[in-house]
């Protein structure tokens, strides 16, 4: 899928059951109607379907004024179950963190005044896709296999294709990269490139 396509979680109802599940907590609380205002994406795991138990569904939101973007979650959201919102450091600024839950899965609302597509996380689910489309079933399986351990998506990614250094940083400079660094790190782990 393409950046825009991720914007729409319509693909998620057609999915696998854990994607399913997402879709109906998401519907359950209307955290991205509610929040339209934010531009908020759903991230993390369940786009990629590589949840386990325990994922949290990830909304990423763009919140130029983080106390407005704090009273509209507070406002929207904050009878959700388990409700709490803090602040946090992400990166170069702040970030509204909320987590609740909706119906039985783990949401977290995270709002920094970045656009979505300068954020982390957004880039981290592009270059993941990428490279589950690039790497094919068996890169799936490897990574599959790192979370099913206990390991973050992005460490698994890393372990997966033998990256050294900060997982986190290696995926946010490889997100930046052109298709044939993809292939490079791909090829290097010996995952070829999926036709």
């Amino acid at each position: 899928m393409t950046g825009r396509e991720w914007r729409d979680p319509a693909y998620l109802a057609a999915g696998s059951p854990a994607q399913q599940a997402a879709a109906r907590a998401l519907a359950a609380c209307s955290v991205l109607e509610r929040l339209a205002p934010f531009d908020p994406v759903l991230a993390g795991t369940y786009p990629l379907d590589l949840a386990v138990e325990g994922s949290d569904l990830d909304v990423l939101c763009h919140a130029p004024d983080l106390d407005r973007f704090e009273r509209a979650v507070r406002e929207a959201l904050g009878r959700q179950p388990g409700f709490r919102c803090d602040r946090h450091p992400a990166g170069p600024t702040l970030a509204v963190i909320a987590r609740f839950r909706a119906d039985a899965l783990p949401v977290e609302v995270f709002g920094q005044p970045l656009p979505i597509d300068r954020q982390r996380g957004y880039r981290h689910l592009l270059v993941e896709a990428r490279l589950l489309a690039r790497g094919g079933e068996a890169l799936r399986r490897a990574v599959a296999r790192e979370r099913r351990a206990g390991l973050k998506t992005e460490p698994a990614f890393a372990r997966a294709l033998g990256l050294d250094g900060d997982p986190y940083e290696r995926l946010w400079t490889l997100s930046w990269s052109e298709d044939d660094a993809i292939d490079a790190v791909l090829a290097a782990a010996g995952f070829t490139r999926s036709a």
